[in-house]
């Protein structure tokens, strides 16, 4: 196991690629499939709120990441930084488990409401896939201490991970009224 996590970190510019690849094409495939036919279980129907309490604590941890930095306290910042990436890994899989079991819920409000969750729906989902690879390659050349292109790619990243984070959070806030479960 040692081995392999050496080799990712490596060649890290290729474990990037693959996973981002892998976590993309997956959440694709997975909004083509249609869902779990008959009652949820009770604990998917929970995934929804378990996914914004994720990205809420994903928000926090790099906002507490990015204070820490500003502070040169690089161990605190390192550490929340593993805790964002550990609050996003739990939404992923969570957020897998229920788009693999339950059918898209559409959004009933109209008007400008409609208006404003489709724009912040499209815009979450568009930079929810680019921040995959900007976040990993952020991590790794952190993690390698490699700072001078850490911080060109934290550049970017570091907002739009916080976008999405809060992104995530306001469109259960807004789509949670019509879950049919």
């Amino acid at each position: 196991m040692k081995r392999m996590i050496d080799a990712m970190v490596t060649h890290h510019v290729r474990t990037v690629v693959i996973i981002s690849i892998v976590v993309n094409v997956l959440i694709i495939v997975l909004s083509g499939i249609p869902g779990y036919v008959g009652d949820l279980p009770t604990w998917v129907t929970r995934l929804p709120l378990l996914n914004a309490i994720m990205n809420s604590f994903t928000f926090f941890f790099l906002l507490f990441a990015l204070l820490a930095i500003l502070k040169r306290n690089i161990v605190l910042h390192r550490r929340f930084i593993f805790a964002a990436f550990s609050s996003t890994s739990v939404f992923l899989v969570s957020y897998v488990i229920f788009h693999f079991m339950a059918e898209s819920t559409s959004y009933g409000g109209g008007g400008f409401s409609a208006m404003f969750y489709y724009f912040i729906l499209i815009t979450h989902i568009v930079l929810a896939a680019v921040i995959v690879p900007l976040a990993l390659m952020s991590f790794f050349t952190g993690f390698k201490d490699l700072r001078s292109k850490h911080k060109k790619w934290v550049r970017f990243a570091m907002p739009l991970w916080l976008y999405v984070s809060a992104t995530g959070v306001l469109v259960y806030v807004m789509i949670s009224p019509y879950y049919t479960f």
